[in-house]
């Protein structure tokens, strides 16, 4: 299995006022000390945007780059989203990526609430996905599809017309599909040809329903402590993990555990949840393996 770390467990973030973001040196020193030696790169501003000042900061900390996050406003016919990829584009070229990490953004700031689309606009944002597949794999990286709670692709009828209606892989986030309700473990069998890099996280159920009910904003449920460590909430990852190796699944795993900090945290903070996050998936490969 190949296993990376994501900044977003340390409550890196692209949303404005998501709350305190640790320097890189913490984020970066913290993934080694987990014994994790490949991260994605997280938002825009995070790490260098200079590709060589970025290729230095991932080396001077012995990191590989797997991927990134990118969000960028595919339904709408008078923006052209291939100028938003462009620059995150070069950061993942100049580090080695593999994998570009798109997701349906609404074009506002945030995650809760998104407007519904006319098949007109749907139609945009499918053409859209197979102009940046191809412009992405001109580069010599695939670009996939991340269906998020908050942005246009949120539940499993959007995955559905993603699926039908385009040619793009997905990347299969065990959290979002689970809040926006698709059963991940169900997809991982059903389209595991269509699935080329994992986001593996863990959920409180209980919290996810409130979102889905309306009595907590996904935000408000981010901060309430959503996602846990792997194997300590409601998502069947080992189950997940076998559905993908046993179809060949060959890509990464991506361990996410979004959360919001109040401030700089004292002693483990979160790398406490990411040990144990490690810890869960080494035993669930071993699980696999054996």
């Amino acid at each position: 299995m190949k296993i990376a770390g994501a900044p977003i467990s340390w409550g890196v973030c692209e949303v404005p006022g998501w709350g305190h973001q640790p320097a890189p040196e913490r984020v970066l020193s913290e993934m080694r000390q987990a014994g994790l030696t490949a991260t994605e790169l997280g938002p825009e501003g995070f790490l260098p945007s200079d590709t060589s000042e970025l290729v230095a900061t991932l080396d001077g900390h012995g990191l590989s780059c797997v991927g990134g996050f990118v969000p960028v406003v595919l339904f709408d016919e008078d923006h052209d989203p291939v100028e938003d990829l462009a620059g995150p584009l070069e950061s993942l070229v100049a580090a080695g990526a593999g994998v570009v990490v798109l997701a349906a953004a609404t074009g506002a700031d945030g995650y809760d609430a998104r407007p519904a689309l006319s098949e007109k606009q749907w139609q945009t944002l499918l053409s859209n996905l197979d102009r940046l597949a191809d412009v992405v794999a001109q580069r010599g990286l695939v670009a996939v599809l991340h269906p998020h709670v908050g942005t246009m692709v949120e539940n499993r009828a959007d995955v559905d017309r993603v699926l039908t209606g385009s040619r793009i892989p997905l990347c299969l986030d065990t959290g979002h599909l689970l809040i926006g309700g698709t059963d991940p473990l169900q997809l991982a069998r059903e389209v595991p040809e269509r699935i080329r890099h994992t986001h593996l996280k863990d959920v409180d159920a209980a919290l996810a329903a409130r979102v889905q009910a309306g009595e907590l904003t996904y935000t408000e449920a981010v901060a309430a402590g959503m996602y846990v460590p792997l194997g300590a909430g409601d998502v069947d990852i080992a189950g997940i993990v076998k559905a993908l190796e046993d179809s060949g699944f060959d890509g990464w795993y991506v361990m996410e555990q979004d959360t919001i900090l109040d401030g700089e945290p004292d002693g483990e903070g979160p790398l406490a949840d990411v040990l144990a996050s490690v810890a869960f998936l080494t035993g669930a490969a071993s699980g696999v393996s054996a």
